[in-house]
């Protein structure tokens, strides 16, 4: 069965870089979704598909969204394209919303496989000053809302470390996904 891998972590903990590594080196039957976002494209985060917010609330009031939410002053959606896809028997990966979650476990089902980025507050910090988008009060304050996102997890997320390189990460998640089948 298909499965649609809904990616979560808390900023900074390369969920964009891990979804870039899995588009530069495809695999058969796993493929990587883009949100559609009102933020404007080019701006140093994920690659998305930039929209105004009334091209946004067309697609919306068309259906065009399996899923779709508002956060942080943008929109997000993920297209129903995501649905054909699993239809045709691909795995779907996904940059979801903890906040969300329950709305796509609404949707998919036992088809739905949560998946929890972990990275140490070290190493978030790190990349956090790295990318160079926040002061530091701001690193600060994400590395709170960091710690209390680890708390606030699902039970039922399979956790995926991200300390080390990414192409590490790469192969243990490709791994939850698509784990040995025992022999019989």
């Amino acid at each position: 069965m298909s499965r649609l891998i809904y990616l979560m972590g808390p900023s900074g903990s390369g969920k964009d870089s891990l979804l870039a590594a899995m588009r530069s080196r495809p695999v058969p039957s796993v493929l990587v979704s883009h949100r559609y976002i009102t933020r404007p494209p080019g701006d140093g985060s994920e690659n998305h598909i930039a929209l105004s917010e009334s091209e946004f609330m067309q697609r919306r009031a068309a259906g065009l969204f399996a899923l779709h939410w508002q956060a942080h002053r943008y929109y997000y959606g993920l297209g129903i394209e995501i649905d054909l896809w699993l239809l045709r028997d691909s795995h779907v990966v996904v940059n979801g919303s903890r906040a969300h979650l329950a709305q796509a476990q609404q949707r998919y089902g036992e088809r739905l496989l949560p998946v929890c980025l972990r990275v140490s507050p070290a190493n978030l910090r790190q990349r956090l000053r790295q990318r160079g988008r926040e002061t530091a009060k701001e690193i600060t304050e994400r590395l709170a809302r960091a710690a209390e996102y680890q708390q606030s997890l699902p039970d039922r997320c399979a956790w995926l470390d991200n300390n080390g390189p990414i192409a590490d990460t790469v192969t243990a998640f490709l791994a939850l996904i698509n784990p040995p089948q025992e022999s019989i």
